[in-house]
């Protein structure tokens, strides 16, 4: 048995997740323990600014990679606590990164994550995976996502089935016996989650209240809609870059003013509609089950199931793991896909040009 942990900060900067998991000698994974930690307001400010051009650029992302490696280094030990395992035993932290820069299109494409893997292995004293998408890049793929890989590992079946994953963005993998398909459907929380920072001071909208308290605006989400990412073909990924709030604004500021309410309800139709419209591009029916944030949404949940009458509409509770848990999970599978020479990519989903050992090893000593 070989115990590896991994660690998650999405695009929703929502918090930093850090999964243990237990892997048998065919990779399986059990999940053995879990810890959330919320990013310290300083440096989760510091994290947005660095989502958009801004001065100073350099100098400010340099401080913050050290600075979240400092907060995941925090999870880590917490973690371990909680477990009652030490360092030494543990193989490897398979490390997502806080992605600031997510550009996979044209002939130099890239994709930025931070969070210095070489301090984070030196304050847990456990080697590091980490870097898990440039080689996927340097391939031609678009470097995400990469979870249907996993999703695919772990939740593979006899009949047809579909696994979203809503956070800041949502992405839908559609798993059919040994065929995979998988691709970022468009926003999941990031635009919701923004509309209430901005214009109600909270974090997030819990439950979708807001939302269920206003009323969708058929102009705005048609608008919204248009974007073209929307039509484009497969493999595709996205990100803070094309779905954020000066995009919003543009549209808002062509229309009669909003109630705050309604532009919720229409964010949140949004990605109901967007997530909806990609399953029924593979099938007229089947299983459906969500992770992420955005699985925790009452109201996205409910529309959901509205839009997709003939889907059975639920949690991947149902398949044996909590919904918060499956990404972090997958990076902790990710590090002892790499520390055991094994791909971690799928050429169908991302576009790579061939499978690969995804990450860079970060050693301790």
């Amino acid at each position: 048995m070989t115990y590896c942990i991994g660690l998650m900060s999405g695009t929703s900067m929502d918090g930093i997740d850090a999964v243990l998991a237990q892997f048998d000698s065919a990779g399986v994974p059990t999940l053995v323990a879990h810890h959330s930690i919320e990013i310290p307001p300083p440096l989760l400010s510091d994290l947005h600014r660095l989502c958009s051009p801004n001065n100073n650029e350099i100098d400010r992302m340099g401080r913050a990679d050290r600075a979240i490696a400092f907060a995941f280094a925090e999870a880590v030990h917490t973690l371990l606590a909680k477990a009652e395992l030490k360092p030494e035993q543990i193989a490897a932290i398979g490390s997502h990164g806080q992605t600031v820069r997510h550009h996979p299109g044209g002939p130099h494409a890239f994709t930025l994550q931070i969070g210095c893997p070489n301090t984070l292995a030196v304050e847990t004293g456990i080697d590091v995976i980490a870097d898990f998408r440039r080689k996927d890049i340097a391939l031609g793929g678009q470097g995400a996502p990469l979870v249907p890989a996993f999703h695919q590992g772990l939740f593979a079946a006899d009949v047809p089935r579909m696994i979203v994953n809503i956070g800041g963005i949502a992405n839908l993998t559609c798993l059919k016996g040994d065929e995979v398909l998988g691709y970022d459907t468009g926003p999941g929380n990031t635009l919701m989650d923004a509309w209430a920072r901005e214009h109600f001071d909270l974090p997030f909208d819990r439950d979708g209240q807001i939302a269920a308290s206003g009323k969708v605006d058929g102009a705005l989400l048609k608008r919204l809609l248009s974007h073209p990412y929307f039509a484009q073909p497969a493999p595709k990924s996205t990100g803070r870059e094309l779905f954020n709030t000066s995009w919003l604004a543009s549209h808002l500021n062509s229309l009669d003013a909003l109630p705050l309410e309604d532009v919720m309800a229409t964010l949140l139709a949004l990605t109901v509609q967007t997530i909806a419209t990609s399953a029924q591009r593979h099938s007229d029916s089947g299983e459906l089950y969500l992770c992420g944030g955005g699985a925790f949404n009452a109201a996205l949940v409910s529309q959901l199931q509205q839009t997709l009458p003939s889907f059975k509409v639920t949690t991947t509770s149902e398949l044996g793991l909590d919904p918060q848990w499956v990404e972090g999970l997958a990076f902790a599978w990710l590090a002892w896909r790499h520390i055991n020479g094994l791909p971690g990519n799928l050429p169908a989903v991302t576009g790579a040009k061939r499978e690969a050992i995804l990450g860079a090893r970060y050693p301790a000593a």
